[in-house]
């Protein structure tokens, strides 16, 4: 068994350090799928036509022009190709119209995060954050840690994409935004289904987009999709407010360092109604022997009191949405599992 994880982190390093970047192509159609309007078709026409560099119009909520500053949230002049896909936005550099800082493809992804190009600065976040940045976690992540997840009741990967994909119903056809993707299980099932004009996988972690490249690749379905892969920080989500269509976070507000800051900024981001859908594990004492009304005295004197993960019952997690502005609340449970919902007013 030792043998084998070492073989594994060997592949995943050895993969991650000879990773080939996408071929310079011309720009792939915009459009999704869906037929729109002709006034819309009209509009992206005309927007393929500029310059090669533009501003970004903020009131403009189509795929291409969502991506903006980390740092102060204006709109991002971009040069290179437009579209939302692999190939034109690794041939892209994009700068913040205020704050002039700069933002380039490193690797096989966009990084829009705040300390993205710094020299001598660095951090570290929380060790439940951090450990899924690891190349072995990232490799493994796919090939075999998240199908035990069953054990707690998450139906599986199939079930859960379709329950999403029924509370998305509203939203076909508008742009997808997948949280915390990880190697992108759920990204690549959004992208195949063609619901959706465009969908951006996203995570902290440059493992994680790294696989998230391969298993791409893997597919040819999938190259000439309006697909792309972005790092950014979920507290600090470099999107135009009321941009997004959709938002989906499989099993991650339990790893996130301020559930609570995320959750808004997701309100934030998403347009008059979005549909936000996430899954987690609820609180129980498989995963935290003590219950929430024991720990919060301790957690108003100490601070929180739990494991590693941050594991909330249904009542929290409901009060969490409708805290930051989301409507229309639903839930499905299934022992620990839970998917919930809400939507932007």
């Amino acid at each position: 068994m030792e043998l084998a994880v070492r073989a594994a982190a060997a592949a995943s390093c050895s993969s991650g350090a000879s990773l080939q970047l996408p071929r310079a192509r011309a720009p792939l159609r915009l459009l999704g799928r869906r037929r729109l309007p002709a006034r819309r078709v009209a509009v992206e026409a005309a927007a393929i036509a500029v310059e090669p560099e533009s501003k970004v119009p903020q009131s403009n909520n189509s795929e291409a022009e969502v991506f903006a500053c980390p740092v102060c949230y204006e709109p991002l002049i971009r040069k290179g190709p437009s579209g939302i896909n692999l190939p034109s936005i690794y041939r892209s550099g994009f700068k913040c119209s205020k704050c002039n800082k700069s933002f380039t493809s490193k690797d096989i992804f966009l990084d829009l995060t705040v300390t993205s190009g710094t020299k001598e600065y660095s951090e570290l976040k929380p060790a439940r954050t951090e450990l899924f940045r690891s190349p072995l976690v990232s490799f493994l992540y796919e090939r075999g840690w998240r199908q035990n997840f069953n054990r707690s009741g998450f139906p599986g990967l199939d079930e859960e994409f379709q329950m999403a994909q029924d509370y998305f119903q509203s939203v076909a056809g508008g742009v997808l935004l997948d949280v915390s993707c990880g190697s992108g299980l759920f990204t690549r099932k959004f992208a195949k289904s063609g619901s959706y004009s465009a969908v951006i996988a996203l995570d902290f972690s440059e493992n994680m987009l790294r696989q998230c490249y391969e298993f791409i690749q893997q597919d040819d379905t999938l190259v000439n999709t309006n697909l792309a892969l972005v790092r950014a920080d979920i507290s600090r989500l470099p999107f135009a407010s009321s941009s997004i269509d959709a938002i989906h976070a499989g099993a991650a507000i339990h790893c996130w360092p301020s559930p609570s800051n995320a959750v808004a900024e997701i309100s934030r981001v998403l347009r008059p109604g979005g549909v936000f859908v996430a899954t987690t594990f609820l609180s129980s004492p498989r995963n935290n022997p003590f219950s929430v009304e024991a720990l919060r005295p301790l957690r108003q004197i100490v601070g929180p009191v739990n494991t590693s993960y941050n594991y909330f019952t249904e009542g929290e997690l409901e009060d969490l949405c409708k805290s930051c502005g989301l409507v229309n609340y639903s839930s499905k449970v299934q022992r620990s599992f839970i998917m919930f919902s809400g939507q932007k007013p």
